[in-house]
């Protein structure tokens, strides 16, 4: 029998300027496999990269069998679903929240999965969360025409 050890996913996010351009980076680790996952966005902002980021990784996760575990420097994604911030807003509608609609499309991507989220520390050494700041940052820094429609149609 094949012992199988989790998928560890590391992300990131950035906005330069926040709002302004920015991207998300993701590195997939899942045995001797890795997978890199990065893009750019026009005008967005840093929590919403940083969401998207798990969001991106999880659409490319094939087995929901095999327990996840993600690791991010950011504590907006980190709290929202560790501490259930995240089913409260659900329970409440979403009412006075930001970013709904990367929200929503969380709980729909993530809803196969056995998830366990882990805060770590950005810019403290850890290669793969330096990894994925660096595949963030390069993605809004060249020149990203990816329109992130939800976060321009509040920003007008």
């Amino acid at each position: 029998m094949l012992n199988m050890s989790d998928i560890i996913i590391y992300t990131d996010g950035a906005a330069l300027g926040n709002p302004g351009p920015g991207g998300y980076g993701a590195v997939m680790i899942y045995g001797p496999h890795r997978k890199e996952l990065s893009d750019g966005y026009r005008l967005t902002t840093n929590n919403r990269m940083e969401l998207l980021a798990v969001i991106m990784a999880l659409k490319h996760v094939k087995n929901p069998e095999i327990p996840i575990s993600i690791y991010t420097d950011s504590k907006y994604v980190c709290d929202a679903i560790s501490k259930n911030w995240l089913g409260n807003w659900v329970k409440k509608g979403f009412k006075n929240v930001k970013n709904v609609d990367l929200w929503l499309e969380y709980l729909k991507v993530s809803k196969p999965f056995q998830i366990k989220f882990n805060w770590v520390k950005g810019h403290a050494g850890v290669p793969e969360n330096e990894r994925c700041d660096f595949l963030a940052t390069q993605a809004a820094k060249n020149s990203p025409v990816i329109p992130d429609l939800e976060y321009e149609k509040i920003a007008k």
